[in-house]
């Protein structure tokens, strides 16, 4: 059984930060890219930022230039450093990674999701 797990979220003013972190635990053979999205009531989740295995990220439009996104291999962990928000970075955060097992069954995973809101 694999499982993400996120941490981090909560309220903040506009102008502050936070930063999110997601572990992933299970029986785990290696971890391929690892991302994090959010959603809103009433639209699509989307894609806020990407790392891939080697290290590459990807950020959405909006957030290019506030949040950086790193992973530390060792712990299977990804994080999301969120700097000036604003209150249209209110959503709930997902983390998402594409996992293989020892088994060498690769799938994709998805966190619980945790509350980020931004006040202005």
């Amino acid at each position: 059984q694999v499982q993400l797990v996120e941490s981090g979220g909560g309220l903040v003013q506009a102008g502050g930060s936070l930063r999110l972190s997601c572990a992933a635990s299970g029986i785990i053979s290696s971890i391929n890219a690892m991302g994090w999205y959010r959603q809103v009531p009433g639209k699509r989740r989307e894609l806020v930022a990407g790392i891939t295995s080697g290290g590459t990220t990807n950020y959405a439009d909006s957030v290019k230039g506030r949040f950086t996104i790193s992973r530390d291999n060792a712990k299977n962990t990804v994080y999301l450093q969120m700097n000036s928000l604003k209150p249209e970075d209110t959503a709930v955060y997902y983390c998402n990674a594409d996992i293989t097992r020892f088994s060498g069954v690769r799938n994709n995973y998805w966190g619980q999701g945790t509350q980020v809101t931004v006040s202005s």
